[in-house]
Parts: structure tokens; sequence; C-alpha cells
């Protein structure tokens, strides 16, 4: 048994296809068909039902794959506590991070790190919450940036900042007048709101849980998955929306005048940076925090005076 061998049939068992554990492995599919194949033949059962597409694997399988993720695992610790012992940052670090945050964090903080870890590869990629959390179940992420909590018993959070939620209006609508905005006072028909599939759109729909009753909506339903086409909607058309804080960074005076706060406690986003509960690579993701939080406001990093709001619907 090696651990070539343990690697490709964790690969099979990640994309339930040959052919894909072959590509992601950079063999040939016979070279990986032929290693499991004797790894079956030294323990004497079959891992795989072949016969099935996907494929997936044996009852036995199942447990031997599991096994065989905590090994590989426990292998690599091996090279981070060297790494550690040598005081260096290097590797890959794969990242998932949710498109409401990628735009207004990581143009902030990708340079930086770069430049301070050479020996880093980061890779990043923009998906929905629901895609993040499989695939660091998968171990196809180290870590996700992510609105939390997520109430996830196979992934551990690490909270870093609170993002406060502002509402962005037009000068057409009442909350325009106001100084500061009450949650009761907001409007379901007047609200420019993310598709559904975005965490964010539950949150701005919890905020105001007591007020919203979705009938009442207008006759136009607009679906947009992008925070930056919610603000041109009410540029140019009447209404609000609800926005993340660092997305004001780029806004003209014009537009921050259109942005109004809500009385304390203010509702926030909780940031984390979210591993799988057996997670490696722990000097990489320490890095990447702590460069994160140079970068956010440091009034954002405290949760005084402010209410977490649940991504999940209540």
């Amino acid at each position: 048994m090696t651990t070539v061998q343990l690697e490709y049939i964790v690969a099979v068992d990640t994309y339930r296809s040959f052919v894909v554990a072959a590509e992601k492995c950079f063999v040939t599919q016979p070279t990986l068909s032929m290693q499991i194949q004797k790894l079956e033949d030294e323990l004497g059962i079959k891992l795989f039902d072949r016969s099935k597409l996907p494929v997936v694997p044996t009852e036995i399988g199942v447990a031997v794959v599991a096994q065989a993720r905590i090994i590989l695992k426990e292998n690599a610790r091996i090279k981070e506590i060297i790494a550690d012992q040598k005081k260096e940052v290097q590797g890959n670090l794969k990242v998932g991070i949710i498109p409401t945050l990628a735009p207004y964090l990581l143009p902030r903080i990708l340079t930086g790190f770069m430049k301070k870890y050479p020996k880093v590869k980061l890779e990043v990629w923009e998906f929905p919450t629901e895609q993040i959390m499989q695939q660091l179940k998968q171990e196809l992420l180290d870590c996700g940036l992510l609105a939390t909590p997520l109430h996830n018993p196979h992934l551990e959070e690490h909270p870093l900042f609170y993002e406060s939620f502002v509402v962005y209006t037009s000068k057409t609508n009442p909350l325009y007048e106001k100084k500061v905005v009450k949650a009761e006072e907001l409007e379901i028909k007047d609200v420019w709101l993310l598709n559904e599939g975005h965490c964010m759109r539950n949150q701005v729909l919890n905020i105001c849980k007591d007020k919203f009753t979705m009938g009442d909506n207008r006759n136009l339903e607009y679906n947009t998955g992008s925070v930056e086409t919610l603000k041109r909607m009410v540029d140019l058309n009447e209404g609000y929306t609800i926005l993340p804080e660092l997305s004001l960074q780029d806004l003209s005076p014009k537009q921050l005048n259109m942005v109004r706060y809500f009385r304390a406690p203010e509702p926030v986003r909780e940031i984390s940076l979210v591993t799988h509960r057996h997670f490696i690579k722990q000097a990489l993701i320490e890095a990447f925090s702590k460069e994160i939080l140079l970068h956010v406001p440091e009034k954002m990093r405290a949760q005084k005076n402010k209410k977490v709001i649940e991504i999940l619907a209540e």
C-alpha cells in the first residue's frame, strides 16, 4: 500500500470518475486504474462499484476511503511541521470566497500577501456558500471566506470581522429623508434584492422579517447576482437596496449621500475564515487571515453594538 494509491482512491471518490480522477492526478487513466486494482488485490476487497455511473465506493470502500483521507492529511502534516520549524510560509493555498465579498476584499489583500510570501501559490475561486461548503468537505478547497454562522458540524469557523449592512436609497424614497434607519421602516415593495441562492439575500430578508411579506412586491421582479447591479438599479430607478459596507469604498460623494446606516445595534454579517474540521496548512491559513485583518477597517473587528444576522431563512 502506498500514499500514491491512497491519493488515487480519494480522487476517484471525490470526482466519481476514473477518467476525471486521472486527469486531476496528472496520470493516465490506465495507470490510475492499475494502481487501484493492485490495492484492491492487496486488501482482498473491491473499493468501487464500476458497474455504476457515476462510480460509487462499495460499503467497505466508503470506510477505506475515509481512512485514506485521514492518512493523507496526517502525511501532509509532516511537511507543515517542517515548514513551521523553519518559519516558512509556503505551498499551495486554495481559497473559496462568496461573490458579494470578493470584489471588495480581495483587491486590497492579494498583492501584499503575494509579495510577503513569494513561495505561496494562491488559487482563488468565487462560489456560492453551498458550493464552498461542499468543496471544503471534499478537500478541494483549503479554506473559505464566508458569511457565518453556518451551523455545520464538519466545518470550523474562525470569525475575522463584522461588516455592517447599510441602506442605499434613491432620493424619491422616504428612507432618504432619515438620518438613521430602523428595520421596521423598510418596505418590501421598494427593495431590490439579490436572487435566490445568495446568502446575503436571506440575511436582508432576516433583517426585515417582521415587516416583509413577499406577496406585496412590485410588478417588476429583477433577478441579479451582482451587488453592483443593485446599486445601478437604485441609481437609475426608484426604491432602495441593502449593501455590505465594504462595497461603499468606490462610491462617489453623490452616491455616498444616498447611504443610510441602521440604528444600533447595527445588523452585520459575520465574515469568517472557514476550514474543514481536520484542516491542515495551519501556518498558511494563519498568514492569510492576518493579511486580511490588516486591510479591514478597525471598527469592523469588534462585535460591540452589532447584531449578527443569520444567513439561513428564519
